[in-house]
C-alpha cells in the first residue's frame, strides 16, 4: 500500500491521480447532497444536437462528428462524470503500471504516456458503460410515467433548485421510482416533501414545488 502511494504521487503519475483525486471529491459531495450526478453533465437531444447543462452551442464546422462522437462514448445517455469516473480510473492504473515497468521517473516522459492512454481510456470507459445506459434510461421513463407521476407527492433525494438538477423518489403501487428534476421556485434541500407538478421535455426532467404536508 505504501509502495502504490508513493507511485501515486511520483511526478509521472501526478497528473493522473489529480483527475482521479477530482473525480472522487465530485462523488463525495454528491453523497453529501451537495451537488448532484448532473450539474456538469452534456445531453444529445433527439436532433443529435448536444447540449451543455441545457444550452445548445451555435451550430459550426465540425459539430456534426463530435455530436457522433458523445454518442457513440454513451454521452448524453449517461451523467458526464459517471463517464468522467470510467475513464480515470483505467488512466490512473494504466499510468501507474506504465511507469513502473518503463522505470520512468519523468514528469515529461509522463506525460507524453498519458496521451496514448486517455485514448484507450475512453474506449475501455465507453464498454464499462454500456450498462449504465439501460439504467439511467429506466430512470428517465420520461412520457410513459409522466402522467402517473404528476400530481404525485415525492422526496427529494439530492437539493434541486431551478438551475440545478436534483433528484426525488415517488412511489407507484408501492414501489419508489427515482425522477430527475428541478425546483420551479424555492430550492428544495434533501429530506424535505414536493409536489410534482409538471414535465419538462426540453431539459428532460419533472418540476416539483415545495409541498407541505399536515
Amino acid at each position: 500500500m505504501t509502495e502504490l502511494l508513493q507511485a501515486a504521487i511520483a511526478p509521472p503519475n501526478l497528473v493522473a491521480t489529480g483527475l482521479l483525486v477530482f473525480v472522487l471529491l465530485y462523488w463525495l459531495t454528491v453523497i453529501a447532497g451537495l451537488l448532484d450526478m448532473k450539474t456538469v453533465d452534456l445531453s444529445i437531444d433527439d436532433h443529435g444536437h448536444f447540449h451543455y447543462n441545457g444550452h445548445v452551442p451555435h451550430d459550426g464546422m465540425g459539430t456534426g462528428w463530435l455530436n457522433g462522437a458523445l454518442a457513440f462514448f454513451n454521452l448524453g445517455r449517461i451523467p458526464l462524470m459517471v463517464f468522467l469516473s470510467f475513464v480515470f480510473l483505467p488512466l490512473w492504473v494504466g499510468s501507474i503500471l506504465v511507469n513502473y515497468y518503463t522505470g520512468n521517473t519523468s514528469l515529461l516522459l509522463g506525460l507524453a504516456f498519458l496521451l496514448p492512454l486517455f485514448l484507450g481510456s475512453l474506449f475501455v470507459a465507453r464498454f464499462l458503460t454500456l450498462p449504465f445506459v439501460k439504467l439511467f434510461t429506466a430512470m428517465e421513463k420520461d412520457h410513459d410515467a409522466g402522467a402517473v407521476v404528476i400530481g404525485k407527492v415525492c422526496t427529494v433525494l439530492l437539493p434541486a433548485t431551478a438551475e440545478h438538477l436534483g433528484q426525488a423518489s415517488v412511489r407507484i403501487n408501492g414501489a419508489p421510482l427515482m425522477l430527475n428534476v428541478r425546483s420551479t421556485n424555492a430550492p428544495l434541500a434533501k429530506g424535505e416533501t414536493a409536489l410534482v407538478i409538471d414535465y419538462d421535455a426540453t431539459r428532460r426532467c419533472y418540476l416539483i414545488e415545495p409541498y407541505a404536508t399536515t
